[in-house]
């Protein structure tokens, strides 16, 4: 008799606290939808696509007469509609829902407002940085390959 009121009282109080954790994680997850939509994630990923489209017309020309096909295939699998509920999982993952919050507040800030504006707009500086400088001392990274290739010739 005693064993069953026990399993009556754990049986009641895991349907109570599953409720719980089900409220719980709902507004986390609404912490950080709070986030994608406070740093303007949908505007920053269709700045990101037209960038990757149009590096890769850039770098292979011929692909700039499919250059819609592109942009639809992009728009299909990278869009946030189509990424938001494993970003909100990466975000919830990463963050408390106090820690979303608070970096939601920052960004309604005037200084939260101007990193959101700028980032964007850095990140792409400091890709470009990156492009250059490989591409700058391409000749250094070849020569570093060819070297370790008669490296691994030799030892065979």
């Amino acid at each position: 008799m005693r064993t069953m009121m026990y399993s009556c009282l754990l049986a009641v109080s895991l349907v109570l606290n599953s409720g719980v954790v089900v409220a719980d994680e709902k507004s986390h997850r609404q912490a950080a939808e709070a986030l994608l939509k406070a740093t303007n994630t949908e505007k920053a990923i269709e700045t990101v696509m037209d960038q990757m489209l149009a590096i890769s017309i850039q770098q292979n020309p011929q692909l700039a007469p499919y250059q819609d096909v592109m942009k639809k295939f992009l728009a299909k699998y990278l869009s946030l509609e189509s990424l938001q509920e494993e970003l909100l999982t990466i975000y919830t993952a990463e963050f408390t829902e106090e820690e979303l919050k608070q970096i939601v507040a920052f960004y309604q800030t005037p200084v939260g407002k101007k990193a959101i504006e700028k980032l964007p707009q850095l990140t792409a500086k400091a890709g470009q940085l990156g492009v250059a400088r490989v591409q700058a001392n391409q000749a250094e990274l070849q020569q570093m390959i060819e070297e370790e290739k008669n490296k691994k010739e030799k030892a065979h």
